[in-house]
């Protein structure tokens, strides 16, 4: 039941670090000026691809009877309070948004990376959704990436 524990640890992880992306990406959206239309476009198919993830993830931990925690990590609560911050003083155009999704990128591609090492503690029977879910945040980082470079 160990292996089962842990699983469901790295599962509940990564819920929550689902819902801090979304809900960054939501920020993000709201500090957007009107001529960003573009990038409000990805963001929403960000925060919604978010949700899907932490809705399929808080499925398996209740499938083996779990409770998945819903709610938002400490340090993602903390990172969009420096957007607030960066905000108030003058950090809301478009790049300085971009170089903070980037970095929001980098953390949940660090929390998958880290949920399908070797030692975490995610069984087999998780590691196909995890790996899956994984390649598409690397796709998400990228395109993130790639519009930040571009400005």
């Amino acid at each position: 039941m160990a292996t089962s524990d842990s699983s469901l640890d790295v599962l509940t992880d990564l819920i929550k670090i689902n819902n801090d992306r979304a809900d960054g990406f939501e920020k993000a959206i709201k500090d957007l000026d009107g001529g960003s239309q573009d990038l409000k476009t990805v963001f929403e198919d960000y925060a919604q691809q978010s949700r899907k993830f932490s809705q399929e993830l808080t499925a398996k931990v209740g499938q083996a009877g779990g409770d998945a925690e819903t709610s938002n990590s400490v340090s993602g609560t903390l990172h969009r309070a420096w957007i607030d911050v960066k905000a108030l003083f003058g950090g809301s155009d478009r790049q300085s948004i971009l170089n903070e999704c980037e970095r929001g990128e980098d953390a949940i591609k660090k929390a998958y990376k880290d949920a399908l090492a070797p030692d975490s503690g995610l069984s087999a029977e998780y590691s196909s959704l995890v790996s899956s879910q994984s390649g598409e945040i690397q796709a998400s980082h990228d395109k993130i990436k790639a519009l930040r470079d571009s400005q």
